[in-house]
C-alpha cells in the first residue's frame, strides 16, 4: 500500500513540475496561399496570446509558393517573430495565377529571403511534431495539398492533428477557389479519419467597414498597426475583397465558436458567421490580445499616469506607446521587486521581452540561462529577465552561470532551439562606466546616487529600444 501511495506522490509532484500556469488553448500549424485575406488571418493568430502559432507553411493557389514564401516570412520579421519556423511545398501541381492584387500587398521587407532557404513543408511539420506533444489545429488557409501529403506522408499525422480547419465554401461546394486548388485533396482529407472545420466567408461585402477600420488604427499594437496601413494604403481599394473577411473568419471561428451557426455532417462540421456585429468587436478583442487574462492577481495593469511617481508619471504613455503593455508591466513589477529603479533591471526587462517576441511565446515556455553572475549591478539583470519571461527560479526555468565574468548576456530554449542575446558592448560599456563615476563620486550609500540611477535608468528606459540594442544569436 505504502508502494502505491509514494508512486502516486511522485505522479503528482512531476505533474506540478511540468505543470504551466495557464497555456495556450491552441497549438496551430498555419498552411497559406498568400492571399491578403490570409496576412489579415495569421496577424490575428499571431495577436493572440491564446495561440501558439508552431510554424507556418507557404503552399501555391492566389500566389505560387515562393512568392508565398516571401510574403510569409516578411510578415513574420516584420513583428520580430523571426524564431517562427516557414516552411514551403513546393510539390502543389496548381499553377498560380500569382494575383496582381496579392502579389502587390506589403506584409513587410523582403529584401534578400530566398524560398531556397527554407525547409521543406513535410521536414518540417514532422519537426513540429517530434517538439510539441499537444494535439494541434492544422489551419489551412488555401487548398488541402499540405494538409493531405502529410497525411499520408507522416504517421503521426493523424494521432497530432486533432482538427483541420479549412477556409471554404461547403460540404457541397465544387466551385470554389480552394477547393479546385486540389480537388483529389480534398476529397481525401474530407472523407478521412481528422474531423475536418470548414469555416465559410463572413458573407459581408464591407465587415471592415469605416468604423472598424477607424477602431483598428486606434490600437497599440504592431498587429493592428500592420491592418491599420494596409487599408490606408490598399493598391486596389475598390475591389470588394479589400473589406471582406474571408480567410479571418477562421482566427474568430477558434477563438468565439458560439458566434458562427454550425452543421455537422459526420466527424466534419460546416460554419457560417451569425453575428457579424460581435464578430467586428471580436476582432478588436483579437488584436489588442484580449484573448486571455494576463494576471493572476490584478485584474488590469494601470496605464494612468496618475498612478505613477511623479518622476515617471511624464512618460507612462511614451514607454507604453513606443514599447507595448508587455515591456511597461515587466518594468513596473520587476523595479518593484528589485526594490528601487536599476537599468540593468530594464535590460533584462527588455530582453526577455525580445526573446518572447523572437519565438512569439507567452510567459514560462522556455528555458533561461543567464551570465549576468550574482554581482550586482550586472546581477540586477536577472530580476528583470525573470519578471519578463516567466523563466523564474521557483518555475525552475532559470540558472544563474556565476563562474564566468558577469556580462548581461542570455541564452533562452524553446523546442529545442536556443538562441543567445547579447546587450551590444558599446551600450553596456557606458552604462557600467556610468555607475562607477556616480558610485566613485557619490558612494552607495548616498541618497544623491540613488537618484542619479533613477534619473538615468527613465532615461534609457524610454531610449533603448529593445529591437537594436541586443546582438542575437541562433545557437541551435
Amino acid at each position: 500500500m505504502k508502494k502505491y501511495f509514494f508512486i502516486a506522490i511522485f505522479l503528482i509532484l512531476n505533474f506540478t513540475l511540468l505543470a504551466h500556469p495557464w497555456k495556450p488553448s491552441h497549438y496551430v500549424i498555419i498552411d497559406t496561399d498568400g492571399g491578403i485575406d490570409d496576412m489579415r488571418a495569421i496577424t490575428m493568430f499571431l495577436a493572440s496570446p491564446d495561440v501558439r502559432v508552431l510554424a507556418v507553411i507557404a503552399s501555391s493557389g492566389t500566389l505560387s509558393a515562393e512568392n508565398t514564401y516571401r510574403k510569409v516570412r516578411s510578415l513574420l520579421n516584420s513583428y520580430f517573430h523571426e524564431g517562427v519556423p516557414v516552411g514551403i511545398n513546393s510539390s502543389v501541381s496548381f499553377k498560380s495565377p500569382d494575383i496582381s492584387m496579392a502579389l502587390k500587398t506589403q506584409w513587410g521587407d523582403e529584401t534578400n529571403l530566398s524560398p531556397q532557404d527554407a525547409p521543406a513543408a513535410l521536414d518540417l511539420i514532422s519537426w513540429v511534431f517530434s517538439e510539441e506533444k499537444t494535439q494541434i489545429s492544422f489551419v489551412s488557409l488555401g487548398g488541402l495539398t499540405t494538409a493531405w501529403t502529410a497525411f499520408n506522408a507522416i504517421p503521426s499525422f493523424s494521432r497530432q492533428v486533432k482538427e483541420i480547419v479549412w477556409s471554404a465554401d461547403g460540404f457541397s461546394d465544387t466551385k470554389g477557389f480552394n477547393y479546385n486548388i486540389d480537388k483529389k485533396a480534398a476529397a481525401g482529407i474530407l472523407k478521412g479519419s481528422i474531423p475536418v472545420k470548414i469555416i465559410k466567408p463572413a458573407g459581408e461585402k464591407e465587415f471592415y467597414n469605416t468604423e472598424l477600420i477607424a477602431d483598428i488604427s486606434g490600437i497599440c499594437s504592431i498587429y493592428a498597426e500592420k491592418l491599420s496601413v494596409f487599408f490606408s494604403s490598399a493598391t486596389d481599394a475598390g475591389h470588394d475583397f479589400i473589406y471582406a473577411a474571408t480567410d479571418e473568419t477562421i482566427p474568430l471561428f477558434i477563438h468565439f465558436p458560439a458566434l458562427f451557426n454550425t452543421t455537422a455532417s459526420g466527424i466534419n462540421s460546416e460554419s457560417r458567421a451569425a453575428d457579424i456585429n460581435q464578430l467586428r468587436e471580436k476582432t478588436l478583442a483579437i488584436l489588442k490580445g484580449e484573448t486571455v487574462e494576463r494576471n493572476q492577481v490584478i485584474k488590469e495593469f494601470p496605464d494612468n499616469p496618475a498612478f505613477y511617481f511623479d518622476d515617471l508619471k511624464d512618460h507612462v504613455s511614451e514607454i507604453i506607446k513606443k514599447y507595448g503593455i508587455d515591456e511597461w508591466s515587466s518594468g513596473v513589477l520587476a523595479n518593484e521587486l528589485h526594490r528601487h529603479l536599476g537599468v540593468f533591471a530594464i535590460i533584462g526587462v527588455k530582453m526577455g521581452i525580445r526573446a518572447r517576441e523572437y519565438f512569439n511565446t507567452g510567459v514560462d515556455e522556455f528555458r533561461t540561462t543567464s551570465y549576468a553572475g550574482s554581482i550586482t549591478p550586472v546581477s540586477c539583470f536577472n530580476d528583470g529577465l525573470q519578471v519578463s519571461t516567466g523563466s523564474t527560479p521557483g518555475h525552475g526555468l532559470l540558472k544563474v552561470v556565476d563562474d564566468v565574468p558577469a556580462k548581461p548576456m542570455a541564452e533562452f530554449s524553446y523546442m529545442n532551439r536556443k538562441i543567445r542575446l547579447t546587450l551590444r558592448p558599446d551600450i553596456a560599456e557606458k552604462i557600467i562606466s556610468e555607475l562607477k563615476e556616480i558610485n566613485f563620486i557619490y558612494g552607495l550609500d548616498s541618497n544623491i546616487y540613488w537618484e542619479l540611477v533613477r534619473k538615468n535608468t527613465i532615461r534609457y528606459w524610454l531610449s533603448l529600444d529593445r529591437h537594436e540594442i541586443f546582438e542575437i544569436e541562433e545557437i541551435i
